[in-house]
């Protein structure tokens, strides 16, 4: 997976999250940026019905805050109430069946923080819901997620069981990992009460009318035919579940009708660029500075640039810029050699227009709110075009199977 330097000092150097990998929530030290700052001027074109920005915190589960605020804005969607759902009730599921998978493999597959929108369909169609009031995680003398000590001390553990110094694993092991489980994230009760009425979590989920299989995941790559179904090939992709892969120009088109009929888009993506600017709210893919693309005044001073104050001078982001015209090919190549990256899961609920009428999807992060738009940023549409690594659609707004 590619981290770029700019990247990593963003995020304070924290792995990254989403459809496969997993992206901690950065530390947020500096002062909120003022938007009279950034030289953009954001205008909401249509913004979709919303539950509240989360904070993941120091946990590499924005797979699990942007699938579960998917769903409960398809709650929202159909009518029903605003809801608050506990997305460590689904980190804690995954981990087991994850755990199950990493030993019948014998540590042959990737098992870490990350996660995709396929796990949390998976933990509801198997296991259920529940809401954030019955199930909220924190187990460990912290007031907000923090999952390094618990992650290490998974993984350790499994490492060890796989060596099977026996010959043969006990029965206990699976009940060894639970109990770290137990310990951190705290145990799973069989019922819970919301608003006076007893549940389990099944229980809950059908009442919610939360349904894992009005969901698809979808992609564009030309590695396997369109109008198929294959397994994304990124390492946290555990379940080996798979996406239906359409053109580049439909899967944008399918996710403009969604939001036009008032669906929100689960986005996995790539934000490792230098020009994902989270403190500035905007996400932009800016055509390359050349020196053809210069006056002689602009010309003499960046060719006494050394190459890192050039490269800090192509990353700048000023306002809107000129960007790229992405193309399918565009697409594969950057997938193919590790320039497109599974980073970060984020939901993505609008569009807007800047001040010059370029046109950017509104999408909302779990990064908490202390943010330049309260936990939203803008991001443009060469941006999604070649950096999306996939979405999570409502089926009623797939296109019709070719």
């Amino acid at each position: 997976m590619k981290k770029t330097l700019a990247f990593l000092t963003m995020a304070a150097m924290a792995p990254a999250c989403a459809f496969g990998t997993y992206m901690m929530a950065p530390a947020m030290d500096e002062p909120v940026a003022d938007p009279d700052s950034t030289g953009f001027v954001f205008t909401d074109v249509r913004v979709l019905p919303t539950t509240p920005v989360k904070d993941q915190n120091k946990s590499g589960t924005c797979w699990a805050f942007s699938g579960i605020s998917h769903m409960e804005e398809d709650v929202l969607r159909q009518g029903g109430p605003e809801l608050d759902l506990s997305e460590m009730f689904v980190v804690r599921n995954c981990y087991i069946d994850k755990a199950k998978k990493y030993v019948r493999t014998g540590g042959k597959i990737n098992f870490a923080q990350g996660g995709g929108f396929a796990d949390v369909l998976h933990s509801l169609r198997e296991y259920g819901a529940m809401p954030e009031s019955a199930y909220s995680g924190l187990n460990y003398g912290e007031d907000k997620h923090s999952h390094y000590e618990m992650a290490n001390a998974l993984e350790a553990y499994l490492n060890q069981i796989i060596k099977n110094p026996n010959k043969r694993l006990s029965t206990a092991w699976l009940r060894g990992f639970e109990g770290i489980l137990d310990a951190y994230l705290g145990e799973v009760p069989e019922t819970f009460v919301y608003e006076g009425k007893t549940y389990t979590p099944k229980e809950f989920a059908k009442a919610m009318k939360l349904d894992a299989d009005n969901f698809t995941s979808v992609t564009s790559y030309t590695h396997h035919p369109f109008y198929t179904y294959f397994p994304l090939e990124i390492a946290d992709n555990w379940l080996w579940a798979s996406s239906y892969n359409l053109p580049m120009e439909e899967m944008k088109q399918m996710v403009d009708n969604a939001l036009e009929k008032g669906y929100t888009v689960a986005w996995a993506a790539d934000v490792s660029e230098p020009t994902f600017k989270w403190r500035e709210g905007v996400a932009v893919l800016p055509a390359e500075r050349t020196e053809a693309d210069m006056d002689g005044t602009e010309l003499s001073r960046w060719v006494t640039l050394s190459d890192a104050d050039r490269e800090k001078e192509k990353n700048k982001v000023t306002g809107p810029v000129k960007e790229r015209t992405i193309t399918q090919e565009d697409r594969q190549r950057t997938f193919d050699n590790w320039e497109t990256t599974d980073d970060h899961g984020m939901v993505i609920v609008g569009t807007a227009t800047d001040q010059e009428g370029n046109r950017y999807y509104k999408v909302k992060n779990s990064w908490d709110t202390n943010q330049i738009y309260g936990g939203y940023l803008y991001v443009s549409e060469p941006y999604f075009l070649e950096k999306t690594l996939a979405v999570l659609v409502n089926n009623d707004v797939l296109p019709k199977k070719k």
